[in-house]
């Protein structure tokens, strides 16, 4: 299931990101750089998979605007901490 996850998670988000930017080859580095994130998240004990869709999505986004890996995962690891924030304010959650 482990990989599973990854590997959707990283497909989901790398194809809605080539349908926002024509101009991205299918093995542009970033996508190799979002697998080690989602990788690296996985890794670190985060399972479920529509989170791990949300981090890579945010993962991508950040990484066009900061052009920064680091500050990229930064960034995505905060929309991923707020969206677990959120989950857990929802009653019978």
């Amino acid at each position: 299931m482990t990989s599973q996850a990854i590997e959707g998670a990283c497909a989901f988000a790398w194809r809605n990101y080539l349908l926002l930017n024509s101009g991205i080859s299918e093995d542009d580095n970033r996508r190799s750089a979002l697998f080690r994130y989602v990788t690296n998240l996985r890794d670190t004990g985060e399972y479920d998979f529509d989170l791990l869709q949300i981090a890579a999505v945010a993962y991508l986004q950040k990484l066009d605007e900061l052009h920064d890996d680091r500050r990229a995962r930064l960034a995505a690891d905060q929309a991923l901490a707020e969206r677990l924030a959120s989950r857990g304010a929802l009653p019978g959650t």
